[in-house]
């Protein structure tokens, strides 16, 4: 099987990408990493210089690995900073390092596109590239549960972390999940509700072809203004929102809040099968409880109407414990090659992933739902 290395996406064919890609999910098609490339989002100016690996055998494509080299760990969601520290003051360059995951997408899924043979070529060449190019390390980033068995097979280092998703228990309607819920956490989700019909703010509900381009400029604005109302630079830009719109209309879902005839902030979500996904929200003024109304509620009813699973509202997020959230742990793996820094990375993350799991556990005893009655 020989591993083949390009510096653009637009390397590989088309139609052999779709097909590996076929059951790995949105965030790893060919349309959601080549619109985030081509709008400029995702880069070598940005910081993600594309660096797919793939192998063939008898000139066919058997696997791939949309990776990208990065000169930095912003939009990554599984933080590296202080690795990056301790390189640096030991006059070393952490970076560039390579990376295998989803730009600005915090959602597991498979990241070795391909089966058997294949998957376990795409990780020597990762670990080959590293080696190759003299760089600090190789991370994939939220991989499938089989992934992650091969690449701690192959040696590499495990990391967790914890999100937050709604589970879908076959609730009739949004009254019967809060049925589910304790009686203060049920009395708080219904309060701040109604302080957003108070305002006057009503919702609608968007799908595919009905998100025109009107809407992806209102989106764009909301995004862009709550990025920079946080003092921090958006990821994407309106190119990517249409490319996006355009490429993979079945998979949008926007919600837009309005006062009257007046928009005044938005929400987007990806479908993909029976799961949700919460991306981006923004807001033009500040209304109380709105967000927890566009980010939560309305994904949480609109899941609930269209039989959907799961609703993975996005990275980190203790607040969502009290509105039906339940703790899930994520993954990461990380190969080291530097010998002191493998060693000492290796004892930080066994006791960050002791840590992580008694975190995860206490998490549950402060969720929303009902606690079943103990005998004295």
């Amino acid at each position: 099987m020989n591993l083949q290395l390009a510096d653009q996406l637009n390397a590989l064919d088309a139609a052999e990408w779709d097909r590996l890609a076929a059951n790995a999910g949105l965030f790893m098609q060919r349309q959601w990493l080549t619109a985030l490339h081509d709008s400029g989002c995702a880069t070598a100016a940005t910081g993600w210089q594309p660096l797919p690996i793939w192998s063939e055998q008898h000139g066919q494509l058997q696997g791939l690995a949309p990776a990208w080299l990065k000169s930095h760990s912003r939009g990554e969601y599984v933080f590296d900073w202080a690795w990056a520290e301790a390189w640096q003051r030991a006059g070393l360059d952490y970076y560039p390092k390579l990376l295998l995951a989803s730009p600005f997408t915090p959602v597991t899924g498979q990241r070795l596109l391909g089966q058997g043979e294949a998957r376990a070529a795409l990780i020597g060449g990762l670990q080959q590239v590293v080696a190759d190019y003299q760089l600090s390390s190789a991370h994939v980033l939220f991989p499938a549960a089989e992934e992650l068995e091969l690449l701690q097979q192959a040696g590499w280092l495990v990391r967790h972390g914890v999100q937050f998703h709604w589970q879908n228990q076959g609730y009739a309607d949004f009254d019967a999940f809060l049925a589910a819920l304790s009686q203060s956490k049920r009395k708080k989700i219904r309060q701040e509700r109604r302080k957003v019909r108070d305002a006057g703010i009503s919702i609608q509900v968007l799908r595919g072809a009905e998100i025109t381009d009107q809407h992806w400029q209102f989106f764009e604005r909301c995004y862009r203004q709550t990025y920079l109302e946080h003092r921090s630079p958006p990821y994407l830009n309106l190119d990517f929102f249409r490319m996006a719109g355009r490429l993979l209309p079945s998979h949008c879902v926007l919600f837009i809040a309005s006062r009257g005839d007046q928009p005044i902030a938005a929400s987007w979500c990806l479908q993909d099968g029976s799961t949700l996904y919460g991306r981006y929200w923004g807001a033009l003024e500040s209304v109380d409880c709105l967000h927890f109304e566009l980010c939560y509620y309305s994904g949480i009813e609109y899941a609930i109407q269209h039989g959907l699973q799961c609703f993975e509202g996005g990275a980190q997020g203790e607040h969502k414990l009290a509105r039906g959230f339940t703790p899930v742990i994520t993954h990461s793996a990380h190969w080291i090659t530097h010998p002191q820094f493998r060693r000492a990375i290796t004892d930080w993350l066994a006791r960050e992933r002791a840590a992580i799991a008694d975190y995860h556990t206490t998490l549950f005893l402060h969720d929303a739902y009902k606690k079943p009655c103990t005998a004295a």
